[in-house]
């Protein structure tokens, strides 16, 4: 019997390579051999932000890194708007992952992918892998939550609450099934974006992701059941087998960052080894962090009224005008978020509230303040308040800004010394932490997977 080979397949983005390369390490520790598709663009990034000594062959942690074409160019006007990504991976994309497929079949000298994952958002992948006869898994980065908003799609439509577009007939709150979290229809996933091109690309990728994820053997979630048990028991097929992060937690954390973007700055964790435990606002927005000037001044302000030392990482936007270098603030581009939040001294997380950093702050034990502004980051910010109730949201004034004395208000209350926050967000950490270990839910559905790409290996 040879050795099984898969092919894993992302969404061109920060939050989508992260998870599905911890995904594939997992694999590869298991005597999996992985090839992991990314897109030129993010390939070379990738490449760049790893050491020198990592980058031989393009192999790391026995994961063969390979790119294909996006079709856009390299400016950041056209990167950064994300229904020409939509495009581009709907328009373009299908075509060079098949001419790939085909010249590593020519190679050598017969077909070489014993399963197809891909990336839930990547519903073409499915059509394409079928094309060749390969086995395929959907993975969704995201929480299952936002996956039955999108299988939810055509009852929405027929209900009246959407137009054939997606654009909202109606504002109002809206629940798909009791338990689940309430979702405001002027913030869908797809509505959110405030551009009609964008949205319109996005519905419609989502519209094509129900029909072709329909023939997969496996639709994975990263996700937990206990944490979200109404959308998994309103979709049975879609399987927890997160948080994804953990289930390699053994392996060493050298090649932790491993997909990452950018380098890391490590120097803030020997920072954070001084500070008192539980003292440190740490402020991460994700790769797409995009916030006015007025809000992010007003943000900055605030913070430094609660005289609370900060770790604030900008990757995505712009510097926060705060007195830098006095020990109490430090400003890092990139950081090494899953050992941060685990550190002692965090005492909260002021997050965009993006899947990935949703479960690194639940499987830390760290209270939230939220500011979510697109996409599925308004679903995710319900689960944290309302339903799993680790975190605050902000209330915005009349100009539509969170003001300064918000956020030195919602602080202080997150980090009061009775620590409500604090306790359920530990005990929300002990439910995650239990699906992955011997018997947990994740745990079991993560083994029967790779069970069933060993065994039906030809």
């Amino acid at each position: 019997m040879g050795r099984p080979h898969v092919m894993v397949i992302p969404y061109p983005a920060q939050g989508h390579v992260l998870p599905l390369m911890s995904f594939s390490r997992y694999l590869a520790s298991q005597g999996i051999q992985v090839t992991f598709v990314n897109t030129e663009f993010n390939h070379n990034r990738i490449i760049n932000s790893l050491s020198k000594s990592s980058r031989d062959d393009h192999v790391v942690d026995g994961i063969k890194l390979v790119s294909i074409p996006d079709g856009l160019d390299d400016s950041p006007e056209e990167r950064n708007v994300p229904g020409m990504l939509s495009e581009s991976v709907l328009h373009f994309m299908p075509t060079k992952v098949e001419e790939l497929i085909e010249r590593m079949i020519s190679e050598t000298s017969g077909a070489v992918i014993s399963c197809f994952v891909a990336d839930q958002s990547l519903g073409w992948a499915m059509e394409v892998a079928a094309k060749f006869g390969i086995r395929r898994a959907a993975f969704c980065p995201a929480a299952a939550a936002s996956m039955v908003l999108g299988f939810s799609i055509q009852k929405l439509v027929y209900d009246g609450l959407i137009d054939y577009d997606g654009t909202p007939n109606v504002n109002k709150t809206i629940q798909l099934s009791p338990g689940m979290p309430e979702m405001e229809t002027d913030k869908l996933v797809w509505v959110c974006l405030k551009n009609k091109d964008s949205q319109r690309n996005i519905f419609q990728l989502m519209l094509q992701n129900n029909k072709s994820i329909e023939s997969t053997d496996w639709l994975l979630c990263n996700s937990v059941f206990e944490l979200e048990a109404a959308a998994f028991e309103q979709s049975p097929k879609i399987l927890p087998i997160g948080p994804i992060g953990l289930a390699h937690h053994s392996l060493e954390e050298g090649s932790m960052s491993l997909g990452s973007f950018l380098p890391e700055d490590r120097d803030c964790l020997d920072w954070l080894d001084r500070q008192i435990p539980g003292s440190v606002i740490y402020i991460a927005f994700g790769s797409y962090g995009v916030m006015g000037k007025v809000q992010l001044e007003e943000l900055a302000i605030g913070i430094e009224l609660t005289k609370r030392p900060v770790l604030w990482v900008t990757s995505g936007g712009d510097q926060p005008p705060m007195r830098v270098g006095s020990g109490q603030v430090i400003v890092v581009k990139w950081a090494p978020q899953r050992e941060v939040l685990l550190h002692r001294a965090i005492g909260c997380f002021v997050s965009h509230c993006g899947w990935n950093s949703t479960l690194e702050g639940v499987q830390s034990g760290i209270p939230f303040l939220c500011i979510p502004y697109f996409a599925d980051q308004f679903i995710n910010k319900t689960y944290i308040c309302n339903v799993w109730k680790i975190g605050l949201g902000f209330e915005q004034d009349e100009r539509g800004i969170i003001s300064r004395l918000e956020v030195k208000r919602k602080i202080d209350e997150i980090m009061r010394d009775n620590g409500e926050f604090k306790k359920r967000a530990i005990k929300i950490k002990e439910i995650v932490m239990k699906n992955v270990v011997k018997d947990g839910i994740s745990y079991e559905n993560l083994n029967k997977f790779v069970n069933w790409i060993k065994t039906e290996v030809n």
